[in-house]
């Protein structure tokens, strides 16, 4: 298994799991010359077996995909037993979570959000995809609070262009047009429509306007069409809702209709705007300039390199730099191990082998050190300034010049959806930037006037998640970069190992109490003041509701199984100390399995608890 990761590894720094679908898990990582954080999906070639052209799809699908409401594909690593897709990190979560936190959103939110789906869906259709699997679960909120569109495992791309008919029927029952649960040949930009429609109903009512837990019920009230319409819904909202969800597709609204609904326009004055704000074609000189510095090579050289577009390490860099810089951070990047960032030339060579001493000559001084610590402080310290003299000399020796790119520092203001005093400020800044912007004069029925060739794939079928431990690949890695990383001094250096494997010398806190964090629109807040009596209370009520769990710390890694013995949900329930109010909280996080059927689950935990 460590072979497998050996790859990945000289990239990243992997870190906790976030998230596992049908075949699949998510975990957070970092990206070593960037420093920022990404999502890995990692997927087991075997597992996925009869899946693997889905996956092969989703890839195709987002190389092909640029825009600033679709997640950003930075990296994909294959290995003879993986495949691990390196992704956007949005650490906002999933849009169906933010709803249930607030039971259904304003109408004024909901325009917000629904105005960049709109956009995301219009950039998909008019790129000639249809994604046919859209729902809360595949919207992700982003550090700035905007929508990300993922998952296009189930898109297709018809070799006819979007009015080309296609047959498989896919993607959730709760969100499938009524065609596709008749088995009817159906147009993909018509059928998501119709997901978009549940969609918005979704995020102004917070629930579904077609469930049921019996499958065949639940299609019987697709087919029919008929939904309630609670009485807070304003009558443009009921009108556009209608306009989606019409059985008949040939009378349901398009999307080109959509872009300039008085519903979508109501506060902003202008239609949506669905045009990407990242062309691929487009390079920017700071990112070029940085990765030419910092690899040695002519910006000619480099700007070949990236407009390749192999998704690999180049392209990543090359992309999580840009996202630095459109965040206002520097335009810049951090020595690693030489080893694994300078290309395969001559002069990459030569760094590598003089690298490789340097790490032999500092293995041996930590050691030597060590001894020494031992038998003499004062000898010690005459050796230690030796060294530390010599490794100065090294590193001036091996120094990368200093990057040219400016420091890009502008004022970058997040939209908060989080706080709902905020939402009228957040909804005059979108109106005054819509304002700003250049009217559409483009023809939007342009968007569905190319001819467009492509393989069209159609996997349905989902697979069960993979369960993997990393902890050796891990540790593996770990031990390879100690010995690479020269520190300044390199007494403090052995110190400071010696702190960290001293348990009387750990500095965390709270290291016997739950973990402090803010308030977030995941955490449930509690009435009780003492950690371990929720914890205690939690406890007591998961085997009423049938649900296994492993208990690590405050935190219970929760599951539930079938009949049959086969996990339909995973889920984790975090007790957690609010900083701001200071009470006791419940941080909860899907892992697997529906979300809606998740979300009645842990209200009935929750509520059957005395917390």
């Amino acid at each position: 298994m460590a072979v497998d990761y050996e790859e990945l590894l000289k990239h990243y720094e992997l870190q906790e799991t976030i998230g596992a679908g049908g075949f699949a898990k998510v975990k957070l990582a970092r990206h070593i010359l960037t420093k920022e954080k990404v999502a890995v999906k990692i997927m087991d070639k075997e597992t996925l077996g009869e899946d693997l052209p889905r996956v092969q799809t989703e890839i195709e699908a987002m190389k092909n995909l640029s825009h600033q409401h679709i997640c950003r594909l930075y990296h994909v690593v294959e290995t003879a037993q993986k495949i691990f897709i390196i992704l956007e990190y949005c650490p906002g979560g999933e849009l169906f979570d933010y709803i249930i936190a607030k039971d259904r959103l304003s109408e004024e939110e909901a325009r917000i959000f629904f105005r960049q789906i709109v956009s995301a869906v219009a950039y998909v259709h008019s790129q000639g995809y249809a994604h046919r699997d859209l729902k809360p679960e595949n919207l992700l909120i982003d550090e700035d609070h905007n929508l990300k569109l993922i998952d296009f495992g189930l898109c297709a791309k018809p070799k006819g262009g979007l009015d080309y008919h296609l047959k498989t029927c896919c993607g959730s029952p709760a969100y499938a047009a009524p065609e596709l649960i008749q088995g009817k040949a159906y147009i993909g930009s018509e059928a998501d429509i119709w997901s978009m429609g549940v969609l918005l109903y979704a995020l102004l009512c917070g629930f579904l306007p077609f469930d049921d837990d019996n499958v065949m019920t639940l299609y019987k009230k697709i087919m029919r069409g008929k939904y309630n319409v609670p009485k807070w819904l304003s009558p443009t909202s009921v009108l556009v809702l209608n306009q989606m969800l019409q059985v008949d597709p040939k009378k349901r609204i398009t999307v080109k209709h959509l872009l300039s609904h008085p519903w979508l326009i109501q506060d902003y004055n202008c239609p949506v705007d669905w045009n990407t704000r990242y062309p691929i074609g487009h390079l920017d000189e700071d990112c070029i300039t940085e990765l030419s510095v910092f690899f040695k090579r002519s910006k000619k050289s480099m700007s070949s390199l990236v407009t390749e577009w192999r998704y690999d390490r180049i392209t990543a860099a090359y992309l999580l730099l840009l996202h630095k810089k459109n965040h206002g951070k520097p335009v810049r990047l951090f020595s690693c191990n030489e080893e694994r960032s300078v290309p395969s030339t001559p002069l990459g060579e030569l760094k590598r082998a003089r690298c490789r001493s340097l790490k032999d000559s500092s293995e041996d001084n930590l050691r030597s050190l060590g001894k020494q610590k031992i038998a003499s402080k004062k000898s010690e310290n005459k050796e230690n300034k030796k060294l530390v003299k010599m490794n100065v000399k090294t590193d001036d020796h091996f120094a990368q010049p200093e990057a040219k790119t400016p420091v890009v520092k502008k004022s970058y203001e997040k939209k908060s959806l989080f706080n709902p005093k905020e939402n009228a400020d957040i909804h005059c800044k979108a109106m005054i930037s819509c304002n700003k912007e250049t009217p559409i004069k483009r023809d939007t029925n342009q968007l569905f006037s190319e001819e467009l060739t492509a393989t069209s794939f159609s996997p349905e079928r989902r697979t069960r998640s993979l369960d993997m431990d990393l902890n050796q690949a891990n540790g593996e890695s770990s031990q390879k970069k100690k010995g690479a990383k020269v520190f300044g001094s390199l007494e403090r250096g052995l110190d400071k190992m010696i702190t960290m494997l001293t348990p009387s010398k750990r500095k965390n806190p709270f290291k016997d109490g739950p973990r402090r964090i803010k308030a977030q629109y995941n955490v449930t807040t509690t009435t009780m003041l003492n950690a371990d009596e929720v914890l205690n209370e939690i406890i007591l009520v998961l085997p009423t509701k049938r649900v296994d769990f492993v208990q690590k710390g405050y935190t219970l890694k929760c599951r539930t199984r079938s009949d049959f013995g086969k996990v339909t949900m995973q889920f984790e329930l975090e007790i957690c100390q609010l900083s701001k109010p200071e009470v006791i909280g419940i941080r909860r996080q899907r892992l697997k399995g529906d979300a809606w059927v998740y979300k009645r689950l842990v209200e009935d935990i929750l509520s059957s608890s005395n917390v």
